[in-house]
């Protein structure tokens, strides 16, 4: 049995959900939500931070900083409290009541940020207030999980081969683009180790993290209001965009069937299976990345009364998926946009 001394010891790194009875397709989400932080974002707070540790950037009466949405500063709470350091995560008001708790009850500060940017987004806001705050006091240490090369390299290190190991004859894999930590960091795994896989982005329509013209996003966690630093679209084959109406009605259906994922899972799964049914491949080997579950959202993506109040009241009219993600029939997908301009890598499919 595991025993640990410290939470961020703890990751479940093998656990899979098949779809195939719930979307009559084969989809392994690869479920991230297992550990003491609850979401894929322990693995790059824990990188950076020791990163900072062993360059010196960290000292005993430092404090951390970092603009988060939700995920990362849980991570950083759950992090900086186990090691002895003040954290103060600076969001806005799109980040979950339930998580702004969780984060207080760990200890660290939440700072609410008002202003927005003039695309609506708050992250500029947010980054404005950050830099403010490390010029008046040296003791803060700003991670940057946007231009932390730390943060892909966790999941160079640790997700791609958790997903190689199980999966060699992996096919296509989904993974959702906020930060593009993830998807940078398995994506340059699989170029290097496996070519034959495909690598699929998943964003939200109003990112424009790959382009696109901005537009309101109200879910937390994929998506970006600025091109992500860390992006290089030569290691990406494809980007998918997701209405969130559509994140909405991945995630009932899922909880419907027992599965109660946050709001990025919906996102990817209804990118992936829209795209495994346009492209009916019924034997492809494929895997989606789960970065959280749907506690944190009960009072957002759960709740009635918010989801109508900003998508209106046919937003759950139905949470089944169409015919054609049952059935594989091809489909006009709005809400997913064709391969970059450059060659598929390997054979793939």
């Amino acid at each position: 049995m595991p025993v640990i001394s410290v939470p961020y010891a703890f990751n479940e790194e093998e656990l899979y959900v098949d779809l195939r009875s719930i979307y009559g397709r084969s989809l392994f989400l690869k479920c991230e939500g297992f550990n003491f932080a609850g979401s894929i974002k322990l693995k790059a707070g824990i990188e950076m931070v020791e990163t900072a540790e062993r360059e010196g950037v960290l000292k005993p009466d430092s404090i951390l900083v970092e603009s988060s949405s939700g995920n990362l500063g849980v991570a950083l709470s759950t992090i900086a409290a186990s090691k002895g350091y003040r954290f103060l995560c600076v969001t806005d008001s799109r980040c979950n009541l339930s998580t702004r708790l969780m984060m207080e009850a760990l200890g660290s500060e939440v700072h609410i940020v008002a202003g927005q940017e003039a695309n609506g987004g708050f992250l500029g806001a947010r980054i404005d207030y950050i830099r403010e705050l490390c010029a008046s006091d040296d003791r803060y240490v700003w991670l940057s999980q946007y231009t932390n090369p730390s943060n892909w390299k966790a999941h160079y290190r640790r997700t791609a081969p958790e997903i190689a190991r199980e999966f060699p004859g992996l096919n296509v894999l989904f993974v959702g683009a906020g930060t593009t930590g993830t998807l940078m960091g398995c994506a340059r795994y699989f170029r290097q180790w496996h070519q034959q896989v495909r690598i699929i982005a998943v964003d939200s329509v109003g990112s424009v993290a790959f382009g696109g013209a901005p537009g309101r996003r109200m879910i937390p966690g994929l998506g970006m209001s600025i091109r992500p630093p860390l992006l290089d679209e030569s290691y990406v084959d494809e980007v998918l965009r997701v209405e969130e109406a559509d994140t909405i009605r991945a995630c009932h259906y899922l909880a419907r069937h027992g599965f109660l994922f946050g709001g990025s899972t919906g996102t990817v799964v209804s990118g992936a299976m829209g795209w495994l049914a346009e492209h009916d491949e019924r034997e492809v080997t494929a895997v989606a990345i789960a970065p959280d579950l749907g506690d944190r959202y009960l009072d957002t993506v759960y709740q009635t009364n918010w989801l109508k109040g900003l998508y209106g009241d046919d937003v759950l009219s139905s949470d089944e998926p169409d015919a054609l993600s049952l059935a594989g029939s091809p489909r006009a997908a709005d809400a997913v946009t064709g391969p970059l301009d450059r060659p598929r890598r390997g054979s793939g499919l």
